[in-house]
């Protein structure tokens, strides 16, 4: 290593151990705009370094902004973060979240009339194949529903009134509901022997 770039090492360690000796001194941080006091402080004493071998590091040591702990936000020792402190727990912070309706076209209600305006079939998703019969209802409310019709056989049409309730099938996307079999035009199925409350048998 070269002498000046020996005494530049050191000039430089020397400076900058006396700028962070003045931004953490207490009249400092009680004075946020004593930043130019600070700065005319210590640019004087850097000044000489322009003659050395390395003038290009003397950019590292200029202070062309304000100190970091002259800073009006530095005052604020915890930083803003998304999970909330224990104390803030305690005061309630946590706010418990609504939980989404599975059957938002019900609005609330255990079961909704409506009006049939198709009866097709469809397949349900891999690995599941087969042909299962849906129908396009539309609720009392005006909103309209794709609904499953459990059972074998039915005899649902274009202008039918049922009775629709909640509950999804499982390999049929998009359909989140059920018309409840033996309730208004929809009749049971016949020859049911078990779980006959569940598809209107007698």
């Amino acid at each position: 290593m070269h002498k000046n770039d020996r005494r530049f090492s050191y000039h430089s360690t020397m400076l900058i151990a006396r700028a962070f000796r003045y931004c953490a001194a207490p009249r400092a941080i009680a004075t946020p705009t004593a930043a130019p006091q600070i700065r005319l402080t210590i640019l004087p004493a850097l000044r000489p370094l322009s003659t050395l071998t390395k003038p290009h590091l003397l950019s590292t040591l200029t202070l062309t902004h304000t100190p970091f702990s002259l800073r009006p936000s530095s005052f604020r020792l915890i930083p803003n973060s998304p999970m909330a402190t224990l104390n803030q727990v305690m005061r309630g912070a946590r706010k418990p979240k609504n939980k989404l309706s599975k059957t938002p076209a019900l609005d609330s209600c255990y079961q909704k009339k409506g009006v049939c305006n198709k009866v097709y079939t469809t397949k349900p998703k891999k690995p599941n194949s087969a042909v299962r019969k849906v129908a396009r209802v539309k609720l009392s409310n005006g909103k309209v529903v794709i609904a499953y019709i459990p059972g074998e056989g039915h005899n649902l049409q274009e202008h039918s009134v049922v009775l629709v309730r909640g509950g999804r099938v499982p390999d049929l996307p998009g359909v989140r509901y059920h018309i409840i079999r033996g309730a208004l035009d929809l009749q049971g199925v016949p020859n049911r022997m078990t779980s006959r409350s569940k598809y209107g048998s007698e």
